[in-house]
């Protein structure tokens, strides 16, 4: 059985993504420019990811002076909400927990990075009026 394909955007929509986020709506040749010179990606590339991107419901499209004028449809936020939700259920059984700790446990965090989690979680606790540790 096949299946279901994602709504998640993959790395090279993703890319795209990120030159709409940058730049706002653009067409096609402006996005393919965007994307690097080195990428060496063809129009028609570019064209037929957009054309995926809008069966997901990434991107949108309206008629501009020269053809479509592309813009995301997705926020960077809802981006990284969906993919990191993604990756902890299909790889960290759903549990957030996990997750971190995977992060934590690597020892990849900095002293910047651990003391900007403790200022995010001492601020979400005093929010939500919990004690303080």
């Amino acid at each position: 059985m096949a299946r279901p394909p994602s709504k998640e955007p993959t790395a090279g929509e993703l890319a795209i993504l990120r030159v709409l986020w940058d730049a706002g709506p653009l067409e096609l040749g402006t996005i393919r420019a965007g994307l690097g010179p080195g990428r060496g990606v063809a129009p028609s590339t570019v064209a037929t990811m957009l054309k995926v991107m809008l069966d997901k419901g990434l991107v949108v499209r309206e008629d501009g002076p020269k053809g479509y004028v592309w813009k995301a449809n997705i926020s960077l936020d809802a981006a990284r909400s969906g993919l990191l939700d993604r990756i902890k259920e299909v790889l960290f059984e759903g549990s957030a927990h996990r997750l971190v700790a995977h992060v934590v446990e690597r020892g990849e965090l900095s002293d910047e990075d651990r003391a900007a989690i403790r200022k995010l979680l001492d601020a979400k606790r005093r929010k939500s009026g919990g004690p303080k540790t």
